[in-house]
C-alpha cells in the first residue's frame, strides 16, 4: 500500500515538473477570464443590447484565435527568446537582489507599455491599427483581445527591445506578461465594485479604463496605463468620469475579417479630431448630407423614380447644395 502511494506521489511530482511556466500562465489567464466573464454575466455594470454584446464576444475571441494562430505560424513570439539570447548586460543586471529585480522589471515593463500605448494614440500610422481595439461598442473582458495582428507584431518588437535593454530573464518576462494580461482583462471588464475609486489611486481599474474607450477624443486620449495608474498621473494623461458612449463614432459592430480589413484602411472614421474643433464641423457635415439626400430624392421623384440615374441624382444634388453653401449659383437641371 505504501509502495503504491509512493509511486502515485512520484508520478504526480514528475507531472508537476513537466508542467511548464507557459502552461501555468495559460491556466491563470483562462481562470481569470472565466471569473470576470461570470461576474459580467451576473452583475454587468453597463447595459448593452444582447445582439451587440454577443457580436462583441464572438468578434473579440475570434480575433484572439486568429492572432494566436498567425503568431504561431510566423514564429513571431520567438523574437523574445532571440532577444534574450543576444542580450548581454541589461539595466537590471545592476540589481543583485532577485526580488528587487523582478519588481523593477514589472514597473519598467508597465512604463514601456504605457509609452507604447500612448504612441498608438499619437501617431496616425499606429492609430490605423489600434483603432480596431477602440471600435468595440460593447466594452467587456473579451475587448482585451480585440487587437489587429499588425499591432500584435509591433508590440512583440517593442517587448523584444525591452528584453535587450533591460536584460530581463524569460521566466520573469513570462510572469510579468501574465500579470499584465490579467490586469488588462480586469480593467476592460464590464464590472463595478466597492473600493474601486480607492484602488484606482494605484491601479488602472474598470472605471478609469472606461474613460479610455469613450467615443470622445478628449476622454479616450487618457488613462493609457496597463497596471499602474501612476504613469498617467505623472505624465498628465489621467482622467476620471463616466463616458456617455463607448467605441468609435459611426463604426458599426464588425466580424473578424471586417476588423482585419478595417485596421488596414484609413476609412470608417479615422482618428477623431480634437473635440474643440470637431464638434461643429461634424454637425455641419451631418446637416449637409441630409440636405443632399433630400435634394437627390426630390430629383428622383420628379422623374418618377425611374432607375438608372440614382448616382447622377446624388452628384447633381451634391453639386447644387455645395454651390449654394459657397454662395455660388448652382445647377438646377434635373438628370434624366
Amino acid at each position: 500500500m505504501m509502495t503504491k502511494a509512493h509511486s502515485m506521489l512520484a508520478y504526480a511530482d514528475a507531472a508537476w515538473q513537466q508542467t511548464s511556466a507557459a502552461d501555468l500562465r495559460a491556466f491563470a489567464i483562462l481562470a481569470a477570464f472565466a471569473l470576470l466573464f461570470a461576474w459580467e454575466a451576473r452583475r454587468g455594470y453597463r447595459k448593452t443590447p444582447p445582439k451587440t454584446s454577443r457580436q462583441s464576444y464572438l468578434s473579440n475571441l475570434g480575433t484572439f484565435l486568429l492572432n494566436d494562430t498567425l503568431m504561431s505560424l510566423m514564429s513571431v513570439s520567438a523574437l523574445l527568446l532571440l532577444a534574450e539570447k543576444v542580450s548581454r548586460k541589461g539595466l537590471l543586471d545592476w540589481f543583485p537582489d532577485s526580488f528587487a529585480k523582478t519588481a523593477l522589471s514589472l514597473l519598467l515593463f508597465d512604463l514601456t507599455l504605457y509609452l507604447w500605448h500612448r504612441a498608438n494614440h499619437t501617431f496616425d500610422r499606429l492609430w490605423m491599427f489600434h483603432k480596431v481595439h477602440h471600435s468595440d461598442p460593447s466594452m467587456n473582458v473579451s475587448t482585451a483581445f480585440r487587437l489587429h495582428f499588425v499591432e500584435v507584431v509591433f508590440t512583440t518588437l517593442v517587448k523584444a527591445a525591452f528584453v535587450i535593454v533591460t536584460g530581463v530573464e524569460a521566466a520573469v518576462l513570462l510572469a510579468n506578461e501574465a500579470v499584465i494580461t490579467m490586469m488588462v482583462m480586469f480593467h476592460h471588464a464590464n464590472i463595478r465594485f466597492k473600493g474601486e475609486r480607492l484602488l484606482g489611486h494605484l491601479l488602472i481599474v474598470p472605471r478609469l479604463h472606461r474613460v479610455h474607450h469613450s467615443t470622445l477624443r478628449k476622454e479616450h486620449d487618457n488613462n493609457y496605463g496597463a497596471v499602474f495608474s501612476v504613469w498617467d498621473r505623472l505624465f498628465g494623461s489621467f482622467a476620471e468620469g463616466e463616458p456617455v458612449t463607448i467605441g468609435l463614432e459611426s463604426v458599426p459592430g464588425q466580424g473578424v475579417l471586417e476588423l482585419v480589413r478595417y485596421g488596414l484602411t484609413c476609412g470608417w472614421t479615422p482618428k477623431p479630431q480634437p473635440a474643440a474643433a470637431a464638434a461643429t464641423p461634424f454637425s455641419e457635415k451631418q446637416f449637409l448630407d441630409t440636405m443632399i439626400a433630400e435634394a437627390a430624392y426630390y430629383r428622383a421623384e420628379r422623374r418618377g423614380f425611374a432607375p438608372g440615374n440614382d448616382f447622377l441624382d446624388w452628384l447633381e444634388a451634391e453639386r447644387e447644395i455645395r454651390s449654394r453653401q459657397e454662395g455660388k449659383p448652382g445647377s438646377s437641371t434635373l438628370a434624366g
